[in-house]
């Protein structure tokens, strides 16, 4: 495995930080998960695109241009050699004394690992999952845009440990309102009476990459879209219900927080769009 840092590349023993980055010290940066298929990284430039808006709404300023990082992105993969994966890309606002001021930091670090990609077991695919609602609110967009995709995922992180511990690999996380945002690392999708409906950004859900693909992708076939506000009772209520996301790409919920959902099986509007999005691969 050889890592980018900074424009040079190291094997994984030797790539190292400073322990007074400010990306470790404070979670002070961005990131974007990318997937590789068949050799081709997908949606390249929307990632990066939102990668730098992320990074302009926190004053971080990226040290290269758009065509330079991605060309740095292809280049990592290549000299990887995968054809099938995931890339981490990390900007932290890089080394600085201790203090959360960042005027002093030296200038931000690029980092891009390139590795193989944990999924869910094939199951759960054709099966579906069991979630809950997770205790832990997700952070107000008023305080915290959720369009940031920050280093600091504490909150999504004490989410999924509730899930785990009930036994269930994702759990729904709820605003300070009670509507529903997304789950801890993946958009939050339902179907009710032939319309599929999603939780608008302003609620707490990242604007995820492929959250919109699925969107564009329904909205191609036909079927009624609408980012909208959802509660605990349109999930329990709903006809399907699904997650999506970079790691998950799609993959259906079956019961909430004990509550079977439609029959009990994947629906047929997740599986048709599961079909479509596989295509696009």
């Amino acid at each position: 495995m050889k890592i980018y840092i900074d424009g040079g590349y190291y094997e994984k023993v030797d790539a190292a930080v400073s322990v007074f980055d400010h990306g470790l010290l404070y979670g002070d940066g961005v990131f974007e998960g990318i997937r590789i298929y068949n050799g081709k990284v997908f949606k390249l430039r929307a990632h990066i695109e939102r990668l730098y808006q992320s990074a302009k709404a926190i004053y971080l300023e990226i040290p290269m241009s758009r065509d330079e990082l991605e060309d740095a992105v292809l280049k990592t993969v290549e000299i990887n050699q995968k054809d099938n994966g995931y890339i981490r890309l990390i900007v932290t606002r890089g080394e600085g004394p201790l203090g959360i001021d960042p005027v002093q930091c030296k200038g931000p670090t690029v980092i891009i690992i390139v590795a193989d990609i944990q999924l869910y077991p094939e199951e759960y695919y054709k099966k579906g999952i069991e979630i809950i609602t997770a205790s832990t609110r997700r952070i107000p967009s008023d305080c915290l845009d959720p369009r940031v995709k920050s280093l600091n995922y504490l909150n999504n992180i004490l989410a999924k440990i509730e899930a785990r511990q009930a036994g269930c690999q994702e759990a729904v996380m709820l605003n300070t309102q009670g509507f529903v945002a997304e789950c801890t690392g993946d958009n939050i999708f339902i179907v009710k009476d032939g319309e599929l409906l999603t939780p608008s950004p302003c609620h707490g859900a990242l604007d995820g990459i492929t959250m919109r693909t699925v969107l564009e992708l329904a909205e191609s076939l036909g079927i009624r879209i609408r980012e909208t506000t959802l509660t605990c009772y349109d999930l329990y209520n709903a006809d399907e219900c699904f997650l999506t996301g970079t790691g998950a790409e799609i993959v259906p919920v079956v019961k909430i927080d004990g509550r079977v959902i439609g029959n009990g099986y994947p629906g047929k509007v997740t599986r048709l769009l599961t079909e479509e999005f596989r295509s696009l691969l």
